[in-house]
């Protein structure tokens, strides 16, 4: 790497913390209004301050069962060093909540927006209820993978809604990757063979694959996600290597349900929490991500076209936490 590239990666690196320290604000002083109550006036955490805690943590949406796990690390740490002061708890708190944090299944996370080594193209389906950010993630995530130098091409397998095709056509554009799409009723899986097809004939490295976000029929929403994913497999066997479920952080416990009703439904691997900056919710990432044992990969830190990031654990846990108490 030259030193123009390395200057221009540091200097990114910067604009991305900055992005996730502004955008993690409101949970920020939400969760730490909550915690400072909960330790004021006292000089060691004892039995009331884990009290408080637990009901700091559940009152932002970090979710019961996590919470008590949280809770629980955080006993026998001040069992095992016998005094905890307050100031120390900061330290404590980093270190527990980010061990929790689903680690990406091959141990290895992220630096960047790279692809695996492998025969291409790589295939994310894109899963997910409407009105998440379903489709502005994919052109987003489509923008991030272009910028790395990748050929990029969007399928719009969610054939239910015209206003969906429309959408995914207008990132398209935005962002200027190719668009396979078919009219409005037809059949989801045609749509997903035909793009990826299309792809692979191109020498495109990646394919991004969006579907309907309904989730009134479990039964039909199974049955199309998986004959989505077979068809595509007829022409990239392991296909799709990722199957992304995009959550709204900004809806706190009730993406907990979405997700188990998607997880529940189709073989997720990893996960995308998005509008994360205009809400006080983003305690959230830590429950479903310790809940469903899936690693969140990617969060939506606001509207711009890069603001989405690549989702590091110990940067996440270390913006939240990093003001004293």
């Amino acid at each position: 790497m030259g030193f123009k590239d390395f200057f221009k990666r540091n200097k990114n690196k910067e604009k991305e913390q900055e992005t996730l320290d502004s955008g993690l604000n409101r949970t920020k002083e939400s969760v730490w209004s909550r915690i400072s109550h909960a330790v004021a006036g006292k000089s060691k955490v004892d039995e009331e301050v884990l009290d408080n805690l637990e009901e700091a943590f559940i009152m932002s949406d970090v979710g019961a069962e996590t919470t008590l796990k949280i809770i629980d690390r955080l006993e026998k740490r001040v069992a095992e060093d016998k005094y905890v002061g307050s100031e120390e708890l900061r330290t404590l708190l980093t270190d527990e909540i980010t061990q929790m944090l689903e680690k990406p299944h091959d141990g290895e996370p992220l630096e960047d927006f790279e692809l695996p080594s492998g025969d291409g193209p790589y295939v994310i389906m894109v899963v997910g209820v409407n009105g998440v950010g379903k489709t502005t993630t994919i052109g987003k995530l489509a923008h991030q993978y272009k910028e790395a130098g990748y050929k990029v091409v969007l399928g719009a397998a969610d054939t239910f809604r015209a206003a969906a095709i429309e959408q995914l056509d207008i990132w398209g554009e935005r962002v200027g990757v190719p668009v396979i799409k078919q009219k409005m009723g037809s059949d989801p899986a045609a749509v997903a063979f035909d793009t990826v097809s299309s792809a692979k004939a191109q020498g495109a490295d990646v394919v991004i694959i969006d579907t309907a976000g309904r989730l009134h029929n479990k039964v039909g929403l199974m049955n199309e996600l998986t004959k989505v994913k077979n068809v595509m497999k007829r022409v990239v066997p392991d296909a799709p290597q990722e199957v992304l479920l995009v959550l709204d952080g900004s809806m706190g416990q009730n993406a907990f349900e979405q997700a188990k009703q998607f997880v529940a439904a189709t073989e997720v691997n990893t996960l995308a929490i998005t509008k994360l900056d205009g809400t006080s919710k983003g305690g959230v990432v830590i429950g479903i991500s310790d809940q469903f044992k899936i690693p969140v990969k990617y969060i939506g830190l606001g509207e711009k076209v890069d603001d989405l990031q690549i989702f590091h654990p110990e940067e996440f846990v270390r913006s939240l936490f990093g003001s004293a108490i």
